[in-house]
């Protein structure tokens, strides 16, 4: 249950974070506000399932962001700020993914010196 509850703490997190990033990325200071934001709420989020769903959902708003509407406009545009935020979303995948803690076991923490 409480994995559970990690995982949907990360992904509201990163529902309305990303969403917030995407509002305010077309302005300089909200491209440096979101990138701030965004890697300040992945460092402060506990290792685990919690940081790779928060990680996972930032990616895929701004993904979706990204896409081509119906309508013809995008949420982020072909700019540079646009591909710095996709280029962020990438990079955030991959600090949640490397930073994730592995569970040593008693073997382990022998050869270790633990």
């Amino acid at each position: 249950m409480r994995l559970l509850g990690g995982i949907l703490a990360g992904v509201v997190l990163g529902l309305v974070v990303g969403v917030a990033a995407v509002a305010v990325h077309p302005w300089w200071w909200g491209l440096l506000l979101a990138v701030a934001a965004s890697s300040a709420a992945l460092l402060a989020s506990p290792r685990g399932a919690w940081r790779i769903s928060y990680a996972a959902t930032w990616a895929i708003v701004i993904a979706l962001a990204a896409t081509p509407r119906p309508t013809g406009g995008y949420a982020v545009a072909g700019d540079v700020a646009g591909y710095l935020m996709i280029f962020w979303a990438v990079l955030m995948v991959v600090v949640a993914t490397a930073t994730v803690s592995r569970a040593t076991s008693t073997a382990d923490r022998g050869l270790t010196g633990e």
